[in-house]
């Protein structure tokens, strides 16, 4: 079964069980499908609606931090809950560790010696990493890696 199609029979589950959140949330998730598509002209694979669904990730974990700036706890809880659910559909996040595991091997890969070589750092990280782990976390520890 297709992740586009585990999406849909999920969503029909939700709805059949009353569980509007996740209804919404995978409704969300399959209408940003559904846009891609249209914009690339073509059917999207498992990968690319991974690579959409980690978008959708990350665009709730950045409105986190406009929520917690704002003080609104209800707001943060209902995208921690989205990205509880969208988070289902993507492979196994990788921990620090694994990420700092694979900086450190691209760095050695790669020959960089200051943080002014980050982008060929990153270049080299991002492939074997994408959907696996938020870009600005892998940033931060490359430049970290670097200093």
């Amino acid at each position: 079964m297709s992740l586009k199609e585990r999406l849909q029979e999920d969503w029909k589950t939700a709805l059949k069980n009353k569980d509007s959140f996740k209804a919404s949330v995978l409704s969300m998730a399959r209408a940003a499908i559904l846009q891609a598509e249209k914009v690339d002209g073509s059917k999207l694979d498992d990968e690319a609606i991974i690579s959409v669904l980690s978008k959708e990730v990350k665009q709730r974990r950045d409105a986190i931090v406009e929520y917690e700036r704002g003080n609104r706890q209800d707001l943060v809880d209902q995208v921690n809950g989205e990205i509880n659910i969208l988070l289902e559909y993507l492979p196994q996040q990788l921990t620090e560790e694994e990420i700092a595991e694979i900086v450190k091997n691209a760095v050695n890969e790669t020959g960089a010696t200051s943080v002014k070589e980050m982008g060929k750092v990153m270049t080299s990280i991002m492939p074997k990493v994408k959907g696996r782990a938020d870009g600005k976390l892998v940033s931060q520890i490359v430049k970290q890696f670097l200093q």
